[in-house]
């Protein structure tokens, strides 16, 4: 449904030159929620603003619905336009327009009849749950309410696509996920396909099929949602597993991580499992088997779209041929072991 071909995009020129984004290859199939995530400054609104070339690619080509949006002229561009509905971060509603006018507009701009209008509107505002506030103005509507008009108004064309800029940015928690319980169910009761930004992986968790990782205007990761939260395959795309996780060994222990093993250290691990490895009684095995003490820091189990994943930062503390036996034992399972670094023994 949305094909990026190694798309670029540089802003200036010369020795100002900025590299946005650079040879982005991306494909969302249709009917599929798929979201892009990366740190602010990382590319991701320039991505999603050249799918409807809001902003124009340097280089490359885009597709929606097998149409290349690239090689349209401006009339043939703004009638494709029809086809992507785009909600913001900050709602971009006519305050002086009531509700239904907002949602209208778009109708209005096309031409439509006062009727057809109407016919279009009221499903719409029942479907975002504000069918009675057709007449209030945005000053008089919570942040979930005016995000709610700006997706009937994204939605009043019936467009195919549906991009989202960092559209719960603005919202509470609660009110996120209201927001992104009304996404999935466009998505499943309309088959809209929907590329959204973000930098919360909450939002990913949610609702996504899949994800991208951009950095530094790259897309560094891609993945299944499932795949990412459970073994990301980038150093950054770790980063963003473990901080929304808040997984990390506590301060105390940090200072005194050290980086190579010595002949009286033992290992800091963690360890990610997934699926039915979450069930296995490593712990117990590994006492049992190779005569180590495990110490549990920190555990944390999580369902992701129907998936276990669980996480766990321990001290394997035995003898240097003991925990070294304890560790090829963990990765011979189905689990990702990261060696975190080694401290001191106490014995």
């Amino acid at each position: 449904m949305i094909t990026l071909e190694r798309v670029s995009k540089t802003y200036g020129s010369g020795g100002r030159a900025v590299q946005a984004l650079e040879d982005i290859d991306l494909t969302v199939p249709k009917g599929t929620i798929h979201g892009v995530i990366g740190l602010s400054g990382a590319g991701k609104s320039t991505l999603i603003r050249c799918v409807n070339l809001l902003e124009r690619p340097s280089a490359g080509r885009v597709f929606v619905d097998g149409q290349e949006l690239t090689a349209l002229d401006a009339a043939q561009l703004r009638q494709a336009r029809h086809q992507c509905g785009m909600i913001f971060q900050h709602f971009n509603l006519l305050t002086n327009r009531s509700v239904y006018d907002n949602v209208a507009l778009p109708l209005e701009l096309m031409r439509e009849s006062r009727e057809a209008i109407r016919e279009r509107v009221m499903p719409l505002l029942e479907l975002t749950g504000l069918a009675d506030k057709a007449r209030q103005y945005p000053a008089e509507l919570s942040g979930g309410q005016k995000q709610r008009v700006a997706i009937a108004r994204a939605l009043a064309s019936r467009p195919k696509v549906l991009l989202c800029d960092e559209a719960t940015s603005a919202l509470d928690p609660q009110t996120t996920t209201s927001i992104l319980s009304l996404l999935q169910e466009i998505n499943q009761q309309l088959g809209l396909t929907i590329l959204l930004i973000t930098h919360e992986m909450e939002v990913v968790k949610s609702i996504c099929h899949r994800v991208g990782l951009i950095s530094d205007g790259r897309l560094v990761e891609e993945a299944d949602v499932g795949d990412f939260f459970t073994a990301p395959a980038t150093r950054l795309g770790r980063e963003f597993l473990n901080d929304f996780l808040e997984l990390e060994p506590p301060q105390a222990l940090v200072e005194r991580l050290e980086a190579e093993a010595g002949p009286h250290t033992h290992p800091v691990v963690r360890l990610t499992f997934s699926g039915d490895s979450v069930s296995t009684p490593l712990i117990s095995r590994l006492a049992r088997e190779h005569g180590i003490d495990v110490s549990i820091l920190q555990a944390k189990v999580e369902s992701i779209q129907g998936r276990t994943l669980g996480l766990m930062i321990a001290e394997l503390m035995g003898g240097a041929e003991q925990t070294r036996q304890a560790l090829a034992t963990l990765e011979s399972f189905d689990l990702h072991v990261e060696v975190l670094g080694h401290v001191q023994r106490t014995d």
